[in-house]
């Protein structure tokens, strides 16, 4: 575990990138402040929060013990991974080029499709006015895909970039519940043996755990859903 008194302000809402950045703190044995950006009231929207996330999205972090020993704020979830990798040597191999490669390939595989593509999948199931037969088909299409790429991956091997790395992380915060897009995870048993392991993981529970209370169904919340949904 890193050695660290100071604690990092994690701004922060209980959902799949929130949850990447609370598992890697928890792995890590860091102290963190939690603040919370309601997403549904529109919190992301507030201008402080926008000083220090532009794009208008949580998760973000500050480290007043940053570069040069100078405060430091980074939003986008795999950047503040790979930040708290190389600060602190830990679950993200920097120094070694092959095994740099592999962790990040794999976490932009999940920052550029996997994530992306569940939470469109997830959005025209769920949560959108009009049920468009030809938007869920191809967007549960896609996940299955990407459920079919991460299950022929792990066929041998524990961990999908060499050891448990920021990797994994990021990616079985979206793994948790694929019932919900539509996905039958018995299809998938080297996934499911890899996500079960980590979802048994004392650090990585406690990560999820952060702000459950706070999570509501949207579902019947047509103002939150216009704060979500309805931004240009």
């Amino acid at each position: 575990m890193a050695t660290r008194t100071t604690p990092f302000d994690l701004y922060y809402w209980p959902t799949p990138n929130g949850w990447k950045i609370t598992i890697l703190l928890e792995e890590l044995g860091l102290p963190y402040n939690i603040r919370y950006v309601d997403i549904g009231k529109g919190d992301q929207f507030k201008p402080e929060f926008l000083a220090i996330a532009p794009n208008n999205r949580m998760p973000a972090l500050t480290d007043p013990e940053g570069p040069g020993g100078k405060p430091v704020s980074i939003f986008e979830s795999a950047a503040i991974m790979m930040y708290l990798g190389r600060k602190f040597a830990a679950f993200y191999p920097f120094e070694d080029e092959r095994a740099r490669i592999e962790v990040e390939q794999w976490l932009m595989w999940q920052m550029g499709g996997f994530g992306p593509m569940l939470g469109q999948n997830h959005h025209f199931r769920n949560y959108a006015p009009e049920k468009i037969p030809y938007a869920i088909k191809r967007y549960e299409d896609e996940a299955h895909r990407l459920y079919r790429v991460l299950d022929t991956r792990l066929a041998d091997r524990d961990y999908v970039a060499g050891d448990y790395s920021i990797a994994d992380m990021a990616i079985v915060s979206w793994a948790r519940t694929p019932e919900r897009q539509g996905i039958d995870i018995a299809e998938f048993p080297n996934l499911q043996r890899w996500r079960d392991g980590l979802l048994t993981r004392p650090a990585v529970a406690r990560g999820m755990a952060v702000g459950e209370e706070k999570r509501s169904n949207i579902k019947d919340d047509e103002q939150a859903q216009k704060v979500l949904f309805g931004q240009r």
